[in-house]
C-alpha cells in the first residue's frame, strides 16, 4: 500500500475524528496532572499560611489579618477542585458541564470578593464584581430551571 493511500485514509472523517478524539483525551490528562499538582502546592501554601498565622501572638486574635488569605486559599483550593472536576467530566463524557462551569465561576467571584482589600478597590470594580456575581447567579438560576424540565 502507498503512503499516500495511506495517508488519504487517514484524513477521512472517521479517522481524522478519531485522532482528534485521541488528542482531546491527551491534553485533558494533561491538563488533569498539571490541575493535581496546582492543588497539591496551594494546600502546601494554605498549611506554611495557616502554621505562620497560629505561630504569631495573638494579640489581634489568632489569624488578624491574614483570616482573608486563609479563606481565599481554601477557596482557592475548591475551585481547583471544581476545575478538576470540569475536567474530569469532560474525559467522562466528552461534554463540558457548563453548570459545574458557572459554579465554579461563581466560587472564584466570591474569593475575590472575600479577599478584597476596600481600601484599595475602586467603586468601579465592585461595581463590575457586583454585576459578574449577578450574571452567573441568573446565568446558574436558568440553567437550574432547565435541567429540572
Amino acid at each position: 500500500m502507498s503512503i499516500w493511500r495511506r495517508l488519504a485514509r487517514e484524513f477521512e472523517d472517521s479517522a481524522f475524528l478519531r485522532r482528534l478524539g485521541q488528542f482531546e483525551g491527551a491534553i485533558s490528562k494533561v491538563l488533569s496532572l498539571a490541575m493535581v499538582g496546582v492543588i497539591l502546592v496551594i494546600v502546601v501554601d494554605l498549611f506554611i499560611v495557616l502554621t505562620t498565622a497560629l505561630r504569631v501572638s495573638p494579640e489581634n486574635g489568632f489569624f488578624g489579618p491574614t483570616l482573608s488569605q486563609i479563606f481565599g486559599l481554601f477557596l482557592s483550593v475548591l475551585i481547583a477542585l471544581e476545575i478538576l472536576e470540569n475536567i474530569t467530566a469532560y474525559l467522562k463524557k466528552h461534554v463540558v458541564q457548563v453548570e459545574l462551569v458557572i459554579a465554579t465561576a461563581l466560587t472564584a467571584v466570591g474569593r475575590k470578593l472575600v479577599i478584597v482589600d476596600l481600601d484599595k478597590v475602586t467603586g468601579t470594580s465592585l461595581v463590575g464584581l457586583a454585576a459578574a456575581v449577578f450574571a452567573l447567579s441568573i446565568s446558574y438560576w436558568i440553567i437550574r430551571i432547565s435541567h429540572r424540565s
